[in-house]
C-alpha cells in the first residue's frame, strides 16, 4: 500500500497546486525563500504547493527518481498556520515557513509512517516527533514529507544495493540516471539535488550523509557525536548514529545545523550539546582560510579525481590556506573492530528501538525482523540477503568484553592515533580529502560496486565533523571535498568549507542525464 501514498496525496493535493501562484524553487536557498516570503512575492503556501508540484512532475514521472517515500498531508496546513504567524509579525527565524524533507528513519508526529524503507515497520506511525524534527519544528520548518533510503540505512547485508528499499523502489542519481545516489540518505540527496527541498536531513553511521551528498553534488554535515539527538530514530549505532544537514550550500547546511543541535534528556551523549548552541551561518566569513593550516591526506585516487583535487587543493591555497603534506598511518584492524561495534550495538539499539513502536509494528525484535524478511523474501529480498543482520542476530551484548575491547581499540585508532595524529603532526586545525570518487553505476546483480578513496571512516568511528563540498564534476558526475576536524570542530569545517565553497563555486545542477555525460571516446575510431 505504501507504493501509492504519495500519488494518493498528491491527487488530493492537486485541486490547490492548480490555484498555486507560480514561484520559482528550483535551485533557490533558504535564505532565497525567506526573501521571498518577506517581500510578499511568495507565501509559504505558495512555496509547499510549489515543491509538490515539482515533486509530482518528477519523482514518479520524468525521470523518476524516487528520492521521497511519502509526502506530509498536513504539509500545507502547517504552512498556512506559519504565514498567520508571519503576518502577526511573529517570525521564527531563518526556517520559518521553510519546506523540508526528513529521511524515512526519523519519526515525525505527522500521519505518516516511518519504515526505514522496510516492509516490516510500514505500520510505523508512531504521532512523536524526534527530537531533531521538534527542533526544526519550533525554528518554524515546514516538513513537507520524507524521504527513500537504503532500507535499514544500508546495514542489512555487505551486497547492497544502495539507494534501494523495499518501500521506496531504487533512488535514481538526476546527474545520471543509471547512476548509484549513495546511502543510506539516497533519497534526501537526489531530492535536495532535485530542487525538491532547500534542504534535508540524513542520518550518518559511516558515510551515510557524506556519500550522498557527495555523489548528488550537495554539502553535506556528518556533525560531531553529541551535537544532535538520536532519539525516535531507527538505530544502528548509538556509538555512531547521529542526523546531519544536506543542502546545495554551505549556509544552508549551517543554517539547517543551527536549528537541530540541542541537550535530549533522553540522550546522554548529548549533555554537552547547549555550549555548542549559535548560529553557525552568522559566523561564516570568506576570510576563514586566510593562515589556516590544513593538513593535505591524499588517498590512492584515478587521474581525473587527482587532477579535480589538486584544482581544489589550489583554491585552497590562493586563499590563504597553509597546505601541509600528511599521510594517513594503517591503522590495522579498524575495520573488523568497528564492524563488531556495529553489529553488537545494531541488536542492542534496534531491539530497544522496536520495543518502543506501536503494537501494530509485529516485529518486535531483530530476530523476529530476520524472520520476516526470510517469510517475505520475494520483496525484501529480491537483489541481496541479510547475512548482517545474521551476524548482529549472534552477538553477546553491550557487556561482552570483545565488544568493549573493540569499541575502545575502534576509537582509539580513528581519533587518537588516527584524526587528531594527523592534526598534530601537520600542526593543523582542519584536514581535507576527497570525500568519494565518482557515483558508480546501481547494480542490482552485484551489489554496490566501488573501490576508491573515501573520507568517512575516521570521522565515522572517532565521532568527529566530516562537511563535503562539491569540488565540481568528474566524467560528468559530482565529487565532494571532505574538511574534516577533531570533536565538536564543527564550526572549524564549516568555516573552512564556506570560505573554499565562495571561492571556488564548483557545484553545477544536475542535468537528468539517462547516463553519465563522459565525453568522447566510447566508440571506435573506425
Amino acid at each position: 500500500m505504501r507504493k501509492f501514498i504519495i500519488g494518493l496525496l498528491l491527487a488530493t493535493a492537486l485541486p490547490a497546486l492548480a490555484e498555486a501562484k507560480t514561484v520559482a524553487v528550483e535551485e533557490q536557498s533558504i535564505d532565497q525563500l525567506q526573501a521571498m516570503m518577506a517581500s510578499g512575492k511568495a507565501s509559504s503556501v505558495d512555496l509547499v504547493r510549489a515543491y509538490l508540484a515539482r515533486i509530482a512532475a518528477m519523482d514518479r514521472k520524468g525521470p523518476a527518481l524516487r528520492a521521497v517515500i511519502a509526502l506530509n498531508p498536513d504539509a500545507l496546513a502547517q504552512a498556512k498556520a506559519l504565514d498567520a504567524e508571519r503576518k502577526a509579525g511573529r517570525i521564527r527565524g531563518p526556517l520559518h515557513g521553510v519546506p523540508v524533507l526528513i529521511k524515512d528513519n526519523v519519526e515525525t508526529a505527522d500521519r505518516v509512517t516511518t519504515t526505514a524503507g522496510s516492509l516490516a515497520l510500514k505500520d510505523n506511525l508512531t504521532r512523536r516527533d524526534a527530537p531533531v524534527v521538534a527542533q526544526l519544528r519550533a525554528a518554524g520548518a515546514v516538513i513537507l514529507g520524507k524521504t527513500n533510503l537504503s532500507e535499514w540505512a544500508n546495514i542489512r547485508s555487505t551486497r547492497s544495493m544502495s539507494g534501494w528499499s523495499a518501500v521506496g523502489g531504487l533512488v535514481k542519481n538526476p546527474y545520471a540516471l543509471d547512476r548509484t545516489a549513495c546511502g543510506s540518505s539516497s533519497g534526501s540527496g537526489a531530492a535536495v539535488a532535485a530542487s525538491f527541498a532547500a534542504a534535508a536531513i540524513g542520518t550518518e553511521t559511516d558515510g551515510s550523509v557524506v556519500c550522498p551528498s557527495s555523489l548528488n553534488g550537495l554539502v553535506g554535515l556528518k556533525p560531531s557525536i553529541g551535537l544532535v539527538s538520536r532519539t525516535h530514530v531507527v538505530p544502528i549505532s548509538h556509538s555512531q548514529d547521529t542526523p546531519g544537514p544536506m543542502a546545495r550550500s554551505v549556509r544552508d547546511v549551517a543554517t539547517l545545523f543551527s536549528a537541530m543541535i540541542a541537550a535530549d534528556p533522553a540522550d546522554t551523549a548529548t549533555a554537552g550539546a547547549g555550549a555548542y548552541k549559535r548560529d553557525y551561518a552568522a559566523a561564516l566569513s570568506t576570510s576563514a582560510l586566510s593562515g589556516l593550516r590544513i593538513g593535505v591526506i591524499r588517498p590512492e585516487m584515478t587521474a581525473d579525481l587527482a587532477a579535480k583535487y589538486q584544482a581544489a587543493l589550489d583554491v585552497l591555497k590562493a586563499a590563504g590556506a597553509v597546505l601541509v603534506e600528511v599521510k594517513q598511518p594503517k591503522l590495522e584492524g579498524l575495520g573488523e573492530a568497528e564492524l563488531l561495534v556495529l553489529q553488537t550495538e545494531l541488536k542492542a539499539d534496534l531491539d530497544t528501538y522496536l520495543a518502543t513502536t506501536p503494537a501494530t509494528v509485529r516485529t518486535r525484535t531483530l530476530d523476529q525482523v530476520i524472520a520476516f524478511n526470510a517469510a517475505n523474501a520475494a520483496t525484501e529480498m529480491p537483489f541481496f540477503a541479510q547475512e548482517t543482520f545474521e551476524a548482529a542476530a549472534k552477538t553477546k551484548g553491550l557487556n561482552d568484553p570483545a565488544y568493549k575491547a573493540a569499541r575502545a581499540k575502534s576509537l582509539r585508532l580513528a581519533g587518537a592515533e588516527g584524526i587528531d595524529a594527523l592534526l598534530k603532526a601537520a600542526g593543523a586545525s582542519v584536514l581535507v580529502e576527497p570525500t568519494y570518487g565518482p557515483a558508480w553505476l546501481s547494480e542490482p546483480v552485484y551489489g554496490d560496486q566501488y573501490g576508491g578513496p573515501s573520507s568517512s571512516g575516521l570521522p565515522a568511528v572517532a565521532g568527529y565533523p566530516n562537511l563535503t563540498v562539491p569540488m565540481g564534476l568528474v566524467r560528468g558526475l559530482p565529487v565532494g571535498l571532505s574538511f574534516i576536524a577533531t570533536k565538536y570542530g564543527d564550526a572549524a569545517v564549516l568555516g573552512a568549507g564556506y570560505a573554499y565553497e565562495q571561492r571556488a563555486k564548483a557545484r553545477v545542477a544536475p542535468r537528468y542525464l539517462p547516463t553519465a555525460d563522459v565525453g568522447p571516446g566510447l566508440d571506435a575510431a573506425r
